[in-house]
């Protein structure tokens, strides 16, 4: 048997759940039936490994024992120097990371299409940002990452910036090759920081992205429970070398992580790294043979257009779509994103997002060919329903954001205080007469998603002008809706 045969914190609860032993201790339910009446048939089973920090069982917070050795084995597993398992989904890593990387005041370059938590990881340690515009490709308008020469720039306009905060790869799968970043950063003695939440699975066949550890990141974030089999909120936490200090970054997960965290989650963690371990390549094979057939019979229902990253994005090997995530889209321009995900919803398929445009549906290794099949027989359904019509709901915008790729905020200061906005006034002021103002709401146009300000960012000539545009256009906003209002909501002149 190799190494990773065992499950070490799985096998602990197991055991104890068979001792029949008295619970004088937390939880309240004691893992009997009447604490949850009918509903015992759906958690007896998880219940009964409910557990809490009983010798033998270890501390999240304090391992050496069933924890540390499972969390050594998944460090071993991924290619890491510690793993650190999280509770609290892969929002607890990015909060920790940000937390253990930069003081008050300190600055981070980062992605400007980021996960909320890196924003309100950056306003819990008091930090500023400087937000970098991803690449976006031409005729989706979904983003492919930051490019090189454009973090090369806000180093040079910025050399006392702690390092990079990259998301990586995209929500639609768009995976960037980060070995020429880790090697620019480190070069300048500055820290990658990764949220690779979608992103477990990569490096363990040829046919996936390569890890962000295998790039050299420093720190790294994954969503075990999203592409891999570990239960909702479990992630972990990968770290090497020596950049980001790893005392406080335990000290940080203390803050942000449960004192009680959930034995099933941390257990399910265990399993699913063993899972992977011995298992990986043979399931990873077959769930692509499945991923292949899937994608060819779509094909052949032209109705529906299945978005693939273009060659040139491919050449070099720079740019790697993940082959588990599918991106639909009506090719007779007539169903918006939103209308065909609930159209696919009243046909029992339920998709992971969608925007104005298109549909994103996940597939993992624990999918099955039927799985797909029924995704086509649903789309074959709607395409006889549907018919020409057109969606009032479908605003084609895409290229207008190729406007602000590469772009480069100046910093903007993240905090609890007074001084970082929470009690200033706000104006509304048209979006004529926005610029030179600093925004008092997140703004987000859909597509691309990508907030084109932050609460306390400067508005540019270059940014009103854009937003004026898609106005005109009626496109979508998430964040303050501006195309409804026409207006732009900013701090008072002087604040």
């Amino acid at each position: 048997m190799g190494l990773h045969h065992r499950a070490p914190l799985f096998e602990k609860l197991a055991a104890h759940a068979q001792r029949n032993a008295v619970s004088l201790h937390v939880p309240g339910h004691k893992s009997r039936s009447k604490a949850y009446s009918g509903a015992w048939g759906h958690y007896g089973s998880v219940l009964n490994i409910d557990l809490t920090e009983i010798p033998g069982l270890d501390d999240l917070h304090h391992p050496e024992e069933a924890i540390k050795e499972a969390q050594e084995l998944a460090a071993n597993c991924f290619g890491a120097e510690e793993t650190l398992f999280l509770v609290g989904g892969s929002t607890a890593g990015n909060l920790a990371m940000i937390m253990s990387a930069c003081r008050p005041g300190d600055l981070l370059l980062v992605q400007r299409d980021v996960h909320k938590s890196v924003i309100h990881g950056l306003t819990l340690a008091g930090a500023q940002a400087v937000f970098i515009t991803p690449q976006c490709e031409r005729h989706s308008g979904l983003t492919i990452g930051l490019r090189v020469p454009d973090v090369e720039e806000a180093l040079k306009r910025y050399p006392e910036a702690k390092g990079l905060f990259v998301t990586n790869p995209s929500y639609y799968g768009m995976a960037a090759d980060l070995t020429s970043l880790a090697q620019l950063l480190h070069g300048q003695g500055k820290l990658l920081l990764v949220d690779e939440a979608h992103g477990a699975h990569f490096g363990f066949h040829p046919a996936l992205p390569s890890s962000a550890l295998a790039a050299g990141a420093d720190a790294v974030v994954q969503s075990t429970h999203k592409m891999l089999t570990a239960m909702t909120m479990g992630a972990m936490l990968h770290v090497q070398g020596e950049r980001l200090n790893r005392r406080l970054l335990r000290k940080a997960l203390a803050i942000v992580q449960s004192s009680s965290p959930s034995y099933p989650i941390m257990a399910s963690l265990d399993v699913s790294r063993r899972l992977l371990a011995e298992q990986g390549t043979e399931l990873l094979e077959h769930g692509l043979q499945i991923m292949n057939e899937i994608r060819k019979r779509l094909a052949a229902q032209p109705r529906w257009k299945l978005w693939t990253m273009p060659e040139s994005l491919r050449s070099g090997n720079s740019y790697k779509q993940d082959p588990f995530k599918i991106v639909l889209s009506d090719a007779k321009n007539r169903l918006s994103g939103y209308s065909l995900k609930e159209q696919l919803e009243l046909r029992g398929c339920y998709p992971e997002l969608a925007d104005p445009e298109h549909v994103l549906c996940v597939f993992s290794i624990a999918s099955t060919l039927r799985d797909g099949e029924r995704l086509i027989e649903a789309l074959a359904d709607i395409d006889k329903a549907a018919g020409d019509s057109p969606s009032s709901e479908l605003v084609c915008t895409n290229a207008e954001s190729e406007v602000l790729e590469g772009s480069i905020s100046e910093p903007v200061s993240f905090g609890w205080g007074q001084e970082h906005h929470h009690s200033c006034e706000v104006d509304m002021l048209p979006v004529a007469e926005c610029a030179g103002r600093r925004a008092a709401e997140m703004i987000v146009p859909y597509p691309p998603g990508i907030p084109v300000l932050y609460p306390g960012e400067r508005i540019t000539k270059q940014v009103a002008a854009y937003l004026e545009r898609l106005t005109v256009f009626g496109s979508r906003f998430h964040g303050y809706d501006v195309a409804k209002s026409g207006r732009v909501p900013v701090y008072q002149a002087g604040e």
